[in-house]
């Protein structure tokens, strides 16, 4: 069964990566004004929008959103290694940032926006060299008019859990300039 996902995992990164027409970049406010949150994490999805230039020097992807969810696909490395030679737990921390805080802004109307408030992680499990590909999924718990709250965990594709987090967001209105539409 683990070999199965395994393999599946292996061919949506395939199949993400190959359709990507943006580098990995920032996102402009014209590119994503007067848009649900929702609609910009599909469109980074299909690649008509760049991957976070983090998503790059991590080594990680946006495989799946839904509404209210989210999950970042992550290949840890020795690249990611601390000086005790174990995965650096802000490499798990990361990869489980961005599936929290992508599903909540999957819940985010047009001229809304959200941060990270406070982020808690656990790790429960080393991801050894044997580990070569892990997911980071998100969900949102409750989304409010000022907060949010999600939970994720981070598992390999055999379904063993190697953390989990639990995360709380501010939600704001963007300024005005910034939710205007450019003339």
């Amino acid at each position: 069964m683990s070999a199965d996902r395994l393999a599946q995992w292996q061919a949506e990164e395939v199949a993400l990566r190959t359709r990507r027409s943006r580098p990995t970049g920032t996102i402009t406010h014209a590119e994503v004004v007067g848009r649900p949150g929702l609609d910009v994490l599909r469109d980074m999805l299909a690649g008509h929008l760049p991957a976070s230039p983090i998503a790059e020097s991590l080594d990680f992807l946006l495989v799946h959103v839904a509404p209210g969810e989210a999950a970042f696909q992550g290949r840890p490395g020795p690249r990611f290694l601390n000086p005790m030679g174990g995965l650096h737990g802000g490499w798990y921390a990361t990869l489980l940032d961005s599936a929290v805080g992508c599903a909540v802004h999957t819940t985010m109307q047009p001229g809304r926006a959200y941060t990270t408030l406070e982020l808690k992680i656990n790790l429960v499990r080393a991801i050894g060299p044997d580990v070569t590909l892990v997911r980071a999924e998100g969900r949102t718990i409750h989304v409010g008019r000022q907060t949010a709250t999600a939970e994720g965990k981070l598992v390999g594709p055999d379904g063993k859990l190697y953390a989990h987090a639990s995360t709380t967001c501010l939600i704001f209105d963007l300024p005005a300039s910034a939710a205007q539409s450019p003339a």
